[in-house]
């Protein structure tokens, strides 16, 4: 049995949590594993290459757009602007490179919902994978799913960039599993209310 104070507990990163209780002031947990990453004023450093310079000169590097932000802001980095016809899909750079280095974070591409929403424009892949190791410049595949054609500006913010905790596990190979309360129930199985 652990206890944390809850203002301590802000100050980390839990990637494997088992039951935890808030009592008071305090959170007991009882766990089999738990990493705390620490991070320094509430966030990790992660590496950061500039692969296009004068357009972060002009337009800055990704940042939180408010303190409750989950993403970054991704930009479209190019030389002029691009217009993406109905149902096309256009890979556009980000001008900047990450190294998260760290095997139990990744980071995630996501849409902005404003552009789904109002304009069609979504990811082309629905969600880019960033694992740790990778070392290249962000794409972002933008698809117009919409029937109208759509300008993406140099600039625009096109994505948000979200780290996210990652647990690798071993796979156990096994005959048959222990029953459970959903069994082979998929897709839909446990009705929509």
């Amino acid at each position: 049995m652990l206890a944390l104070q809850t203002t301590d507990i802000c100050q980390y990163l839990p990637t494997v949590v088992y039951e935890c209780i808030t009592i008071g002031d305090f959170i007991h947990c009882s766990l089999k594993s738990m990493l705390f990453i620490h991070q320094d004023n509430g966030m990790k450093s992660i590496d950061l290459k500039i692969v296009d310079q004068k357009f972060t000169e002009e337009f800055g590097t990704p940042e939180y757009s408010t303190e409750g932000s989950a993403g970054m802001d991704l930009r479209a980095c190019l030389e002029e602007s691009l217009t993406i016809n109905p149902g096309e899909t256009h890979l556009i750079p980000t001008g900047i490179s990450i190294h998260i280095s760290d095997s139990q974070l990744a980071a995630v591409i996501l849409p902005r919902s404003g552009l789904g929403h109002k304009h069609g424009l979504v990811l082309g892949n629905l969600v880019g994978l960033i694992d740790s190791d990778y070392q290249g410049q962000l794409f972002v595949s933008c698809w117009n799913r919409s029937d109208i054609a759509y300008t993406v500006d140099r600039g625009a913010r096109i994505a948000q960039l979200v780290f996210l905790p990652v647990v690798q596990v071993k796979l156990n190979q096994v005959d048959s599993f222990d029953d459970s309360s959903r069994g082979h129930g998929g897709f839909g199985h446990t009705g929509v209310k």
